[in-house]
C-alpha cells in the first residue's frame, strides 16, 4: 500500500488543509463524519487509502496532522463541519503564537511543541505499511509556518 501523510503547519497550512480535506472527501464520497456509504471494497487495497486510514468501525480518517502555535485556527477545525473526521490527537495547538517571527517559530515557542508533533507523526507512520512521503503545507513567511515548518523539515530529514 502507498500512504502519504499530510502536515499542515501554521495558519496558512491549517486553512489550506481544511479546504484540501473537504475536497478529498467530496471526491471520494466520504461524509463529514468519515463514513463512506459507497465503500464496497473495505480493506487496504482501496485507492483512497493513500490519504485516509480506515478504522475498524468503517470510518475514514485523514492521514494528516494540523499544527499551529495559536489555537484559534485549529479551533475552527475542531468545531467546523468536518470536526468528526479527525482524531483529536491529530490537531495540535499551543497557547502562545510566533507573532509573525521566524525565530520564535523555530527556536523558542516552536521548539517547545516540536517533540509532540514528531511523536504524532511517528504514530501515523507506524500505522502505514508503505509510506511514500509527506505533503507539507505551510507558509514561507510569518512565524509558525516558516519557523516551525523549517524545524519540522529539519527533524524529519
Amino acid at each position: 500500500m502507498r500512504e502519504i501523510i499530510s502536515l499542515h503547519v501554521g495558519q496558512t497550512g491549517v486553512q489550506v488543509g481544511n479546504s484540501c480535506w473537504e475536497l478529498y472527501c467530496l471526491e471520494h464520497d466520504i461524509l463529514p463524519d468519515g463514513q463512506m456509504p459507497s465503500d464496497t471494497t473495505p480493506g487496504e487495497n482501496s485507492p483512497f487509502n493513500t490519504f485516509f486510514s480506515e478504522t475498524s468501525s468503517g470510518q475514514h480518517v485523514p492521514r494528516a496532522i494540523y499544527v499551529d502555535l495559536e489555537p484559534t485556527v485549529c479551533d475552527e477545525v475542531r468545531t467546523g463541519t468536518y470536526r468528526k473526521l479527525y482524531h483529536p490527537e491529530q490537531i495540535i495547538s499551543s497557547k502562545e503564537d510566533a507573532a509573525n517571527n521566524y525565530a520564535r517559530g523555530h527556536y523558542t515557542v516552536g521548539k517547545e511543541i516540536v517533540d509532540q508533533v514528531l511523536d504524532r507523526v511517528r504514530k501515523l507512520t507506524d500505522m502505514c505499511t508503505g509510506l511514500q512521503g509527506f505533503l507539507i503545507f505551510h507558509a514561507t513567511g510569518g512565524g509558525t509556518g516558516s519557523g516551525l515548518g523549517a524545524l519540522l523539515l529539519e527533524r524529519l530529514s
